[in-house]
């Protein structure tokens, strides 16, 4: 195992919409990627390693960090952006659906970011990012979000609780609290609808999340902060 000289970010949920840009994000930034989830296909860029699988499972967390640490010999950056969203009235959630959101939204962020941050330390330094959701400190009637709020909001409370816990070691944990923005996960017809949740009056962007993990990545004095990219919606209406 020989050490890379480019830093090297793990980011989780990197087959498609947010997760993909920030691939393509942090290697034109000139670090090397671990990129994984369940449906990701082999990279021809050898700077950028794959790993398929379900996130949820310890396994699979271990083998993703076991697998950059085997290429690329560290891991500087941890983005927990593996996520699902499942809106339905509280009493309509199945036990299924309690366990589905859960288990990719918790269990998924504990064994990745456990092992992470197991490596880091020995390192003296690192940064872990969390992308939440504004739903946690701005409920819509109009978006049922138990469950969201239940799962993503622990992630957004552990943030600051592992930021103040790992800053004598060198390591930085933020969180990203977007707004609805235009992914794989909604449909283009519902952009305008839900363009009215937020006090500028449309959707976001995908480079728009983008440029608020880069940012944090460049801001090393900045720890525990959430930084809300939700078109004013955590402000007020």
């Amino acid at each position: 195992m020989t050490e890379s000289d480019n830093k090297v970010a793990v980011i989780t949920g990197a087959s498609r919409g947010i997760g993909a840009a920030l691939v393509n994000a942090y290697r034109v930034s000139g670090c090397s990627v671990v990129a994984t989830s369940r449906s990701i296909r082999p990279a021809t860029d050898p700077e950028i390693l794959t790993v398929a699988g379900d996130i949820s499972e310890p396994e699979t967390a271990q083998r993703v960090i076991d697998a950059a640490l085997e290429r690329f010999g560290r891991i500087d950056t941890l983005i927990n952006n593996a996520g699902v969203f499942v809106a339905k009235s509280f009493t309509e959630y199945s036990v299924e659906d309690y366990a589905h959101v859960t288990r990719v939204n918790l269990d998924g962020f504990f064994h990745v970011t456990r092992a992470a941050i197991d490596h880091m330390r020995g390192r003296s330094q690192g940064h872990v990012v969390n992308i939440t959701t504004t739903l946690v400190e701005h409920a819509s009637s109009s978006v049922p979000s138990a469950l969201a709020s239940l799962t993503k909001g622990g992630l957004a409370a552990v943030t600051k609780s592992l930021a103040i816990e790992y800053a004598p070691t060198g390591i930085r944990v933020n969180a990203v609290s977007p707004g609805v923005i235009k992914t794989p996960m909604h449909d283009p017809a519902d952009y305008e609808e839900l363009g009215a949740l937020h006090p500028l009056d449309r959707v976001g962007e995908i480079d728009d999340i983008v440029h608020g993990v880069l940012y944090l990545e460049s801001a090393p004095f900045v720890t525990g902060e959430f930084l809300h990219i939700d078109g004013g919606q955590s402000a007020g209406r």
